[in-house]
């Protein structure tokens, strides 16, 4: 195997995208105050929304956000009522997601971006701030962190359409505008990504690094059906899977394994995945900072490589970084050069 080829690798996008499972995972327990993220089933009685959705008489029996969502959307136009409870639903939902606080100690989002570098990209679906709460926390320790895509909007992110700027929302633009919120809710059947621009470039972000992708890490997304616009466009992306001979994609899911595959086959060549129930049995886990990297030497060049040294649960940040450092330090030396990062793990 040439060289060539082993530095083209090396260098692709490790691609992770997160469902409501991640959020779920990175506060089992809870955020700083205790509260826990619902799934869309349920969502509206946790919220204690059903008074104002009284206010409608709606088609549907299901409890699900989104169906109802839909009903709200395709009825609003012709019926004041649905479009006032929609914008108060929209409202609600984003007061209520924004008070969602990080805890002090490391939670797996503050694993997951010190695992990865500026050269990937992290996809999330989900709507609290916990990513870019952890994000915004260890950028202290290294700038070379991934780039961060929030397909669905987040309530911690505001955009600026005049500057073309992406910040932290309720932050200031440099023209000195206030960032505006970037759209949340979307209907099911149809979501249209192309309506908000922020929304839009994030996408694309996603599809371009898709394309590239050596890793690909679905990590608590169950890729639902009712969600064909973000699965097709995925799919246009990723191309058929008799294309994707060398690439490796990752699951973390605590479903049963035939379910969870079954739900990405459209993906998968043949044997190339592997199955996890936790992050820090995965590569990212193992080989933090590293993964495109042992995945090629482990697979393409029949390496045996030693896992154990990767993260371990219950860390601290100080023994996160302890660990990181060799890490870093030939990052920031290898810069200048471009030279391949050598084999840390």
């Amino acid at each position: 195997m040439n060289n060539n080829l082993e530095e083209i690798m090396k260098k692709r996008p490790h691609v992770v995208i997160l469902g409501a499972g991640a959020s779920c995972a990175a506060i089992p327990n809870g955020d700083k105050n205790g509260r826990k993220i619902s799934a869309m089933n349920g969502f509206i009685k946790k919220l204690g929304l059903s008074d104002l959705l009284s206010r409608v008489n709606l088609e549907t029996k299901s409890d699900n956000l989104e169906d109802i969502y839909m009903e709200l959307e395709g009825r609003s136009g012709q019926e004041l009522d649905c479009a006032v409870v929609k914008k108060e639903l929209e409202q609600k939902i984003f007061d209520y997601m924004k008070e969602y606080e990080i805890p002090d100690e490391p939670t797996i989002y503050d694993y997951l971006i010190l695992s990865l570098t500026n050269k990937d990209l992290i996809a999330t679906f989900n709507w609290d701030p916990l990513l870019v709460q952890a994000y915004l926390r260890v950028g202290k320790y290294t700038r070379n962190l991934p780039f961060l895509a929030y397909l669905h909007g987040n309530v911690a992110v505001g955009y600026c359409e005049q500057d073309n700027i992406i910040g932290i929302a309720s932050g200031r633009c440099k023209c000195g505008k206030l960032l505006r919120p970037i759209q949340l809710l979307y209907p099911i059947k149809k979501k249209n990504y192309q309506a908000d621009i922020a929304i839009e470039k994030f996408w694309k972000e996603l599809q371009n690094n898709f394309e590239r992708a050596y890793m690909v890490t679905i990590f608590g997304y169950s890729a639902p059906q009712s969600d064909i616009e973000a699965l097709s466009m995925l799919k246009v992306a990723w191309g058929e899977p008799e294309q994707r001979s060398l690439e490796e994609i990752e699951i973390i899911d605590i479903r049963d394994e035939s379910e969870v595959i079954e739900s990405w086959k459209d993906f998968i060549h043949t044997h190339h995945y592997s199955y996890h129930t936790d992050f820090f049995t995965s590569t990212l886990g193992k080989f933090p900072r590293r993964s495109c990297e042992a995945t090629y030497d482990r697979l393409m060049k029949c390496r045996f490589l030693d896992g154990s040294k990767g993260f371990k649960k219950g860390m601290t940040f100080d023994e996160i970084i302890k660990k990181l450092i060799p890490l870093l330090n030939e990052e920031i030396e290898k810069k200048e050069t471009g030279e391949m990062l050598s084999q840390l793990y």
